[in-house]
């Protein structure tokens, strides 16, 4: 059983190490929790669990702390893909909903998978989401001062359960200050993919992860026969042709667990039930 999680990338590094501190701390914690419940769960409900708990703290900009749009609202985006039964579900630009991961777990059963916008956010209603404003002032103040964020923040996680599946999860609160209507690469299979091989979750720009395919193209060599670094470098090779932003994290179906990011640097954790490695 292997589990990574990551917190999107972490600008403030080099000047608020009470933050960095405080980052690497929850992301050391959830993925200790996240692996306990995976040894009694299967992978996709392992990083349902484990993407709820990012979601639900402010340090990370998805769920309860998500950045504003330029119109003053928030709009959130999450997906799931089970890697074995390839079945991805997601919702994007959905309001007011405290776990949008747990709404797309509930879209697995659904023959549409995937919803956007306020049918997105009805279907949620509908299914015992109630309204939870994931608005919080560090977030109204950035948006009142018109402070631009670095648009790179997300949160994810890749898991393999004891009988070798794989699923991967990813939510993101957006860049902040966007379009409205904008579609980030999270809820897409340029952001979060699985199959029987490999699982992987995306952050960063969302425009240059989707423009590279760059989830996709990892999983898919793995699959032909590349080996986890492999396809990473030769993924983020092509992404690097663009100047593309982005990181990642991802587990093969042979217990191997990777990072990589193209600009530094992107927030992470991974526990394998006695090794615990994260971002310093």
């Amino acid at each position: 059983m292997k589990i990574i999680i990551h917190g999107g990338f972490f600008s403030e590094s080099s000047t608020n190490s009470e933050t960095k501190i405080a980052k690497q701390q929850a992301l050391s914690r959830i993925a200790k929790q996240a692996y306990d419940f995976l040894e009694t769960h299967t992978a996709v409900e392992a990083v349902v669990y484990a993407v709820s708990l990012l979601e639900d703290d402010a340090l990370f900009n998805a769920g309860i702390g998500s950045q504003i749009q330029s119109d003053g609202q928030i709009r959130m985006s999450a997906a799931l893909i089970d890697g074995s039964t390839q079945k991805m579900s997601g919702v994007i630009n959905i309001q007011d909903v405290k776990n949008p991961i747990q709404v797309a777990a509930v879209l697995q059963s659904y023959d549409d998978k995937v919803l956007g916008g306020e049918g997105a956010t009805a279907f949620a209603r509908s299914h015992g989401f109630d309204y939870f404003s994931t608005e919080i002032p560090q977030r109204r103040q950035e948006y009142e001062a018109k402070l631009k964020a670095t648009g790179t923040g997300t949160v994810g996680c890749v898991a393999l359960d004891k009988e070798g599946k794989i699923a991967a999860a990813t939510s993101t609160g957006g860049k902040g200050f966007e379009i409205v209507g904008r579609i980030s690469d999270s809820a897409t299979v340029a952001g979060n993919y699985a199959n029987p091989h490999c699982g992987v979750s995306l952050t960063g720009v969302g425009e240059d992860i989707v423009g590279n395919a760059t989830a996709a193209k990892i999983v898919t060599r793995v699959t032909d026969g590349f080996s986890l670094k492999d396809a990473f470098d030769k993924t983020f090779a092509e992404l690097a042709l663009h100047d593309g932003f982005a990181g990642a994290i991802a587990i093969d179906h042979n217990g191997n667990m990777y990072h990589q990011d193209s600009h530094p640097s992107m927030v992470f954790a991974s526990f394998d039930g006695e090794n615990l490695r994260f971002f310093q």
